[in-house]
């Protein structure tokens, strides 16, 4: 096997750390085609959530490479510094050989923040959520703690080769038998509300949307895959919060209450939307430089989708908050000239379907079919919408960035 160029030792060193650090499919394509013509490297690209195939070349002498990727967590900062080299890259700043040593160095260095950072930012963006359904300072406060819980058990569980597939059940099933616990003692809180606000870091709301997308923008293996994924995930939460209740005799509460259909946050409400897009920064590693359009974004899009609830329905206001993140995601991009995923995946994160996924499949569980398939189109409804406000906000606000 003739020896690699360097140009495509690098090429595929960034397709690997983008797709492993959260890059949807169809912006990792587009990026590497990008990095690949400004090289003067023939190239193309297929990349699905498990695997990326790259192939330099063509006829006879095409070299086809296959690589078996991992899906990590989401890390928005890495993402960022990943961008800044490739800019080095493409403006003649940088050689490929030394940007991939860049490159292997930024992705060997640990965490941004400390472990108790993202426990605090897991209880928060739940305590938030809780608010966000329609729960008062009973569900805030012990959504809050199971929320730091569920961060505790996934940082034991972390580095063991038995975590895949077994942190979700084991999780919802500790928020389900914790919620339960605590209703029974109190006889004040909503159990129902206290589970699904603990569960929403863990509701694959944003792989159901990114799947979404990927069809849309007709890379179909990626998005049936995101979507496949996205299913199993739901039953694996699903059979945690089952097997607490059946354990733990049902839950306390008979039906999550809904929030209160006002066009504006009420006074815990704006406390909890100053606070989850800090919340959702944190766990995604954002820069701390970045935190002001994070949260900007955030807080507008939610505002967007909130109104456009009230006035029009909860699938248009979905898509209006969409377009606003969407549009503002791009403009940033434009002014910073930095990845509009920075902003773009928190803030989608306060509109993402996976509630109404978790309740329609909950409403099975209760033997309610008809709600429970009522939740089910509600959350493909919602999914679409998104999808729809997302490229909208792409053609009113063109990206000029690919990422």
């Amino acid at each position: 096997m003739s020896e690699q160029l360097p140009e495509h030792v690098f090429l595929i060193r960034i397709a690997e750390l983008l797709h492993t650090y959260g890059t949807p499919a169809h912006r990792l394509e587009r990026v590497l085609e990008k990095v690949s013509a400004t090289l003067g490297v023939e190239a193309s690209f297929l990349a699905t959530p498990t695997s990326l195939i790259a192939s330099f070349g063509s006829g006879a002498d095409q070299d086809t490479r296959l690589l078996r990727v991992g899906t990590g967590d989401v890390n928005l900062g890495k993402l960022s510094e990943f961008d800044e080299v490739m800019e080095d890259v493409e403006n003649g700043r940088e050689r490929p050989e030394s940007a991939t040593a860049r490159l292997d160095a930024i992705e060997a260095r640990g965490p941004r923040y400390h472990w108790t950072a993202h426990a605090l930012a897991t209880g928060a963006v739940s305590a938030g959520a809780a608010c966000f359904f329609g729960g008062g300072l009973g569900e805030l406060s012990a959504t809050f703690s199971i929320g730091i819980m569920i961060a505790l058990l996934g940082r034991w569980l972390s580095g063991r080769h038995s975590e895949v597939g077994v942190f979700e059940p084991l999780a919802s099933f500790l928020a389900a038998g914790v919620a339960m616990w605590v209703a029974r003692r109190t006889g004040s809180i909503d159990d129902r509300i206290v589970t699904l606000s603990s569960l929403i870091v863990l509701l694959p709301g944003l792989t159901l949307t990114v799947g979404m997308i990927e069809l849309t923008t007709r890379h179909l293996v990626s998005g049936m895959a995101r979507l496949a994924g996205a299913a199993a995930i739901f039953f694996t939460i699903l059979l945690g919060v089952a097997l607490a209740w059946r354990l733990g005799s049902g839950p306390v509460s008979t039906a999550a209450q809904a929030a209160a259909a006002h066009p504006w946050p009420s006074a815990l409400e704006w406390l909890a939307l100053l606070v989850a897009p800090i919340g959702f920064a944190v766990l995604f590693e954002v820069r701390r430089r970045e935190m002001h359009v994070v949260f900007a974004t955030g807080v507008l899009g939610y505002l967007a989708s909130r109104y456009g609830s009230f006035e029009l329905g909860a699938d248009l206001g979905s898509f209006l908050g969409a377009l606003v993140v969407g549009a503002g995601s791009n403009l940033y991009a434009r002014l910073a000239n930095r990845p509009a995923l920075i902003p773009l995946t928190p803030g989608i994160l306060l509109l993402v379907p996976g509630s109404l996924g978790y309740r329609s499949l909950t409403s099975f569980l209760d033997r309610e079919a008809l709600a429970g398939m009522e939740w089910a189109f509600q959350t493909g409804l919602v999914a679409v919408s998104l999808v729809g406000g997302l490229l909208v906000g792409n053609l009113l606000v063109p990206p000029r960035r690919v990422l």
